[in-house]
């Protein structure tokens, strides 16, 4: 018997109920996954409370590591006992098994323990996309990332660096600080009580950076835009204060003929070929060392919503990994 999290309505953190579940044998193209590490992310929290819209009552998470146990017909690329993790789309991560689709599923070196995958996968592939894809970066260019000392903004931090970067991160207090100068940052700003885009200007003889990575949405939007150099882009990549909206289109040519995006990480992941080769990237950070990935905080599975609260009050660092 599954135990799984569901919610049948949006909200905090207290939606969020377990209920045990008969699993039925994995269809075709399915695989039956045990769960042995899941990794918490800021998505999680935008499905819970509705920002990205699901149909209700629905399953939490989307990214875990585990086993295989079964698989349906036709699947051919996993087998019983292999490791195994993913990052989604589909939802239920929450779980401590369930049945998942083959395509995806990618299969875990096996120098790489669960716990690790499950906190890497989703955040490190997020990284990759930013670093290499999304954007363009010129070694000796500087770059803002904001919540620098994050799950994504320590990967994305020390990605950045090996690229040839110049980081300047953002973070919350001066442990966070530590944090990211560790991973790499240049110059780090305390964002509570420092101005963002006047130190960003400081530190780069008043040229702005040439990207800007705001993970965080409406609070840090105009320090964005003011930190930006001409011509520069902002990749704007999440919402943990809350979404950019309302925005007129004229304001990125008054700050600056300034580009932006809003990338989402499965339009980068959604070819296979481009997936292996992300994953694998990922993989070969880890392996030369150029990226370490840092479990901030444990929590059991059951504790979630506990978790939630954390994140979502910003007393976590780096990767949050939750056991079955």
């Amino acid at each position: 018997m599954a135990k799984v999290a569901t919610i049948t309505e949006t909200g905090g953190p207290e939606v969020i109920q377990w209920r045990d579940a008969d699993l039925p044998p994995p269809a075709a193209g399915e695989v039956r996954m045990r769960t042995t590490a899941v990794g918490l992310n800021y998505i999680d929290t935008y499905h819970r409370r509705g920002i990205y819209p699901i149909d209700l009552p629905s399953g939490l998470g989307v990214e875990a590591a585990g086993v295989v146990e079964t698989v349906g017909d036709g699947v051919t690329a996993f087998a019983p006992g292999m490791r195994v993790a993913t990052f989604g789309p589909m939802l239920g991560a929450y779980a401590t098994e369930r049945n998942v689709p083959a395509y995806a599923l990618f299969a875990v070196p096996d120098d790489i323990t669960d716990e690790l995958a499950a906190a890497a996968l989703l955040k490190g592939c997020t990284a990759e996309f930013l670093a290499d894809r999304a954007a363009k970066i010129a070694p000796g260019d500087w770059v803002l990332v904001h919540a620098a000392a994050g799950g994504v903004g320590l990967i994305l931090t020390q990605w950045l660096k090996a690229r040839g970067a110049r980081v300047i991160g953002t973070v919350g207090d001066e442990e966070k600080a530590r944090l990211a100068l560790s991973a790499g940052a240049e110059e780090v700003i305390l964002y509570r009580t420092d101005p963002i885009a006047e130190r960003v200007l400081a530190i780069t003889g008043g040229a702005g950076v040439r990207v800007t990575y705001d993970g965080i949405g409406r609070d840090t939007w105009e320090a964005s835009l003011d930190a930006t150099g001409v011509r520069g882009l902002i990749v704007s990549y999440g919402n943990a204060s809350a979404p950019v909206t309302g925005i007129s289109l004229g304001i990125l040519a008054t700050k600056g003929s300034l580009y932006n995006t809003r990338p989402m990480l499965y339009h980068y992941y959604a070819d296979p070929a481009e997936r292996v080769a992300g994953a694998e990237a990922l993989w070969g950070m880890i392996r030369s060392g150029a990226v370490e990935v840092t479990i901030g905080q444990r929590y059991p599975l059951l504790d979630v919503a506990r978790a939630h609260e954390d994140l979502e009050g910003r007393k976590t660092t780096g990767s949050t990994v939750l056991t079955p």
